[in-house]
C-alpha cells in the first residue's frame, strides 16, 4: 500500500576512498553531520535525510543522479568549489528553476537546484 512515507527514498550510501575526506568535504560544503560506526562507515544526516559514507564497496561511476536543493545557488556553488569539488555543470535554468553539476572528491556526481 502506497502512503505519503511509503514507499519512499529513505537512505543512500557512496562508497568513498577516503572517509575522513568525504566527511571534510560534505561537512564543510553543506554542513552536513555525521555520526561514526567504527573505521569503514559514518552515517551523514543533512537536517532531514540520512545516508552512509563506507570503504567496503568499490565506488562505482555514474548511477542515479542525486539531487540537493538550495536557496542560493551560487553561495552554494562557492562552498562547493572551496571544499574541493569540481564544478561539471554550470548553473543553467530549467522549467522549474535552475541547478549546477559538481562531483566530489570520489567522482560521484550530484547537481543542485534552486527555484527561479
Amino acid at each position: 500500500m502506497s502512503t505519503p512515507q511509503n514507499p519512499r527514498i529513505d537512505y543512500f550510501e557512496f562508497n568513498v576512498a577516503d572517509i575522513a575526506a568525504s566527511r571534510k568535504f560534505y561537512g564543510e560544503a553543506f554542513g552536513w553531520t555525521f555520526t561514526e560506526y567504527g573505521p569503514d562507515y559514518v552515517e551523514f544526516f543533512d537536517g532531514r535525510l540520512r545516508g552512509g559514507l563506507t570503504t567496503q564497496g568499490s565506488r562505482i561511476s555514474g548511477g542515479p543522479l542525486i539531487v540537493l536543493h538550495a536557496e542560493n545557488l551560487e553561495a552554494t556553488q562557492e562552498r562547493v568549489l572551496r571544499a574541493g569539488g569540481l564544478i561539471r555543470r554550470e548553473i543553467f535554468s530549467f522549467p522549474g528553476g535552475r541547478r549546477f553539476h559538481f562531483t566530489d572528491p570520489d567522482g560521484y556526481e550530484l547537481g543542485v537546484w534552486s527555484e527561479k
